[in-house]
């Protein structure tokens, strides 16, 4: 089959899986036009009764299409309804918009005998290659989520797609890591435009050069030809910045509750969750590179040692890997366990201690309670944090509307941290470019009171490390 050639307005049919996970994709295809199937609504009114995001984003649908009804006449229903005139985000960038257009007639089904039965998605086949005939002059796209369907559309000569609209990069591998590696000439060529001073015991410099233009704020600076020179980036101003030497937490002489840094990447890591100056901490890394030990360990020191913050706020979202376990009994908290494994895990491990006894163990364990809360992601809409040291564990697993739910929780003096790994995703529908996790750290690397950092080497054990690199 020779591959159509793609040119000009286009006709996109609409999965339902795709208004469920983006309920703005209606207005995510600029000038081309849209088409909903009748079985497509029909499905939408299934899906839109109970309180989840699903739920709510199939309501949030229908109340789009009401709005752009009006006063809608039959006649301007079968021309199809312009995308434009509701109270979308975007309302600037709505004008030279497409057509809503909807299925008014009975379409004869063009199905080969090869997909017997009368599914929802061989309805939606059926619906493209019947367009396909009625507008030869104009490519039709099925578009969704579902891979199963997109492969059946293209056996069947339809062009299918993925939504793309809602993904944050192209390549994972794009994802801003945090760090900057200088080149080996970068003292030769800025040493004359260079300021240093030293302020409470902390050193700072003031770089000016083009090279400036490519940092954000909160990035970390090294050089692998100069082990000793790690810098964070206080402040960047057109070619201008202001960059500070930050604390080497891989000696004995600091420590955080009893934890050193054994890498590079973790030594960053712990400058970025003992800062009180960043507010939003996001962490992405493979299993065992010391994300969840090194956050709970910020959280303790600051929590416990310098009252910086009230108690540690600890939640994830409830994915399962393997199959459902069922209704949990208890409280809030007895309910979250068996999900707060690691944490719970790596807790133990930075609370053990063999002086006091047993009764000083049980008074360790009677502290942490007190002032180490688990809290369930279904109950955190119109709750305000003051003063907590919230963290965040698997955000990879979280839509980026879930995330925004999480991180506006925070109130004054409220420190969010976010941990994860891209590459172990679990919700359907999400991938490595659009999770909730990729998110925030494109979105947050702009700003002077967050920060990031991608770990890369495992410090679990050497059976962990040669099973994630062999397995």
């Amino acid at each position: 089959m020779v591959k159509k050639e793609i040119h000009g307005k286009r006709l996109f049919v609409l999965d339902t899986n795709v208004l469920m996970h983006d309920p703005t994709a209606l207005f995510r295809f600029k000038e081309h036009d849209i088409y909903l199937p009748m079985v497509v609504l029909e499905e939408l009114d299934r899906g839109k009764k109970g309180i989840s995001e699903v739920a709510r984003n199939v309501r949030q649908v229908s109340r789009f299409i009401d709005e752009l009804m009006g006063d809608a006449r039959q006649e301007d229903i079968t021309r199809g309804l312009p995308l434009t005139g509701v109270g979308f985000a975007d309302q600037a960038d709505l004008n030279g918009r497409g057509r809503l257009l909807f299925q008014t007639h009975a379409m004869a089904s063009r199905l080969p005998d090869t997909l017997p039965g009368n599914t929802p998605d061989h309805t939606i086949l059926g619906t493209a290659l019947t367009l396909q005939q009625e507008r030869p002059d104009q490519c039709v796209t099925l578009v969704s989520k579902d891979i199963n369907l997109r492969i059946k559309a293209t056996v069947l000569g339809i062009h299918a797609e993925d939504y793309y609209n809602d993904q944050v990069l192209d390549d994972v591998n794009l994802l801003y890591a945090g760090t900057h590696e200088l080149p080996p000439d970068f003292w030769d060529s800025h040493v004359k435009a260079m300021d240093s001073w030293q302020e409470s015991g902390r050193t700072f410099y003031r770089i000016t050069g083009p090279i400036t233009e490519q940092w954000h704020p909160s990035q970390f600076l090294y050089r692998t030809d100069e082990p000793t020179f790690l810098a964070m980036v206080r402040q960047v101003k057109t070619s201008t910045a202001v960059v500070e030497m930050v604390r080497d937490y891989t000696g004995p002489r600091h420590t955080v509750w009893g934890i050193n840094a054994r890498n590079r990447e973790q030594n960053f890591a712990l400058n970025l969750l003992m800062d009180p100056e960043v507010d939003f901490v996001s962490l992405v890394g493979a299993a065992g590179t010391g994300k969840t030990l090194l956050t709970l360990a910020a959280g303790l020191a600051q929590t416990l040692e310098e009252n910086l913050y009230k108690e540690i706020i600890m939640t994830r979202v409830t994915v399962p890997v393997g199959e459902d376990i069922g209704f949990l009994p208890g409280t809030e908290e007895e309910k979250m366990a068996p999900w707060m494994g690691a944490l719970m895990d790596n807790l133990e491990v930075l609370t053990q201690s063999d002086s006091g006894g047993d009764w000083g163990r049980a008074a360790t364990q009677e502290l942490l309670k007190s002032r180490v809360k688990i809290r369930s992601l279904n109950f955190m809409r119109g709750r305000t944090f003051l003063n907590r040291y919230v963290i965040l564990d698997e955000a990879q697993n979280l839509t980026p509307k879930q995330m925004k739910t999480l991180i506006t929780r925070a109130g004054p003096g409220t420190k969010v941290v976010c941990l994860g790994n891209v590459g172990q995703i679990d919700t359907p529908y999400l991938t490595e470019t659009n999770s909730g996790l990729t998110f925030v750290v494109d979105r947050f690397k702009h700003w002077e009171h967050s920060g990031h950092i991608t770990l890369q080497r495992g410090e679990r054990s050497r059976l962990a490390d040669f099973a994630s690199t062999n397995l």
